[in-house]
């Protein structure tokens, strides 16, 4: 029997194919594991919002470490575990570097997505294309962001800066290095902000104390620098066959890639 009773996993690149879809078999690997009574968590950037069309897919899921972290969350009572949320004077600060480099800003709280309509509008050009049709649906529109997080203090958990060049990523991140935030590289051109510490690691630990679990008897799956933290802090890490050399290379190990169900050929190496 495997000693592990939690499996993390991360969501893009991850349990979800190119196609932004679960397979078969993945679903049957997760499904299989809660009829055992292993705890399968959602470890991923995602918010609420963005997860709802995946619901049925993940009906047996109970928990999340949402927001990178910046959220824990008990799906089966629909409320938070924990919040980690950015202060307003920082928020605002990250507002101003995106518009000064005509970033789509994003911003997180609780239940909600929020953007400009021009930029849901135009997402290719940050290459977010493959995120267009979900957005659409989901986001709540502001004109304002800076008018967003002054009417919801205290609301928002993560701030997203999509940017249309590597070049102009790469000034948004000197700029906010020394913000003392947690920053970490998701998608093509994209930087996202949590408060210091916060990290999909630090919800892991967070997590496992709220269901007093282990951390040595927990695996996590990803495949981005996201990932990073969580893969190092689980008991296995195990990074995708899609995933850049440097999450691979601190991994304890390698599964396929996530076209070819990566996440189911993890489980029956760990959890047979």
């Amino acid at each position: 029997m495997s000693k592990y009773k939690l499996l993390a996993l991360d969501m893009d690149g991850t349990v979800l194919n190119s196609a932004k879809k679960i397979t078969a078999r993945t679903k049957a690997a997760i499904n299989d594991l809660i009829r055992r009574g292993v705890y399968v968590v959602l470890g991923t950037g995602r918010n609420l919002a963005e997860l709802a069309e995946y619901r049925d897919d993940f009906a047996g899921v109970n928990c999340g470490i949402l927001l990178s972290g910046g959220m824990i969350f008990d799906f089966l009572r629909d409320e938070p575990i924990k919040i980690h949320a950015v202060d307003e004077e920082t928020i605002l600060k990250l507002i101003d570097f995106g518009l000064e480099e005509g970033a789509m800003i994003h911003l997180h709280t609780v239940r909600q997505s929020v953007a400009r309509e021009e930029d849901i509008q135009n997402m290719s050009a940050f290459d977010m294309g493959i995120y267009q049709s979900m957005f659409d649906k989901i986001c709540v529109r502001c004109a304002d962001p800076k008018e967003f997080v002054r009417a919801h203090p205290g609301e928002v958990i993560k701030v997203n800066l999509y940017h249309r060049s590597k070049a102009s990523r790469d000034r948004n991140f000197a700029r906010i290095e020394p913000l003392n935030l947690s920053i970490s590289f998701a998608e093509a051109f994209n930087l996202e902000m949590s408060p210091a510490n916060v990290t999909k690691g630090s919800g892991l630990r967070e997590l496992c104390a709220h269901l007093k679990i282990d951390l040595a008897e927990t695996v996590a799956i990803g495949d981005a620098p996201n990932d990073r933290e969580i893969l190092q802090t689980a008991g296995a890490g195990v990074a995708m066959g899609n995933a850049s050399d440097e999450i691979k290379a601190l991994a304890d190990f390698v599964t396929l890639d996530n076209d070819n169900d990566g996440v189911a050929a993890a489980v029956d190496k760990l959890f047979n």
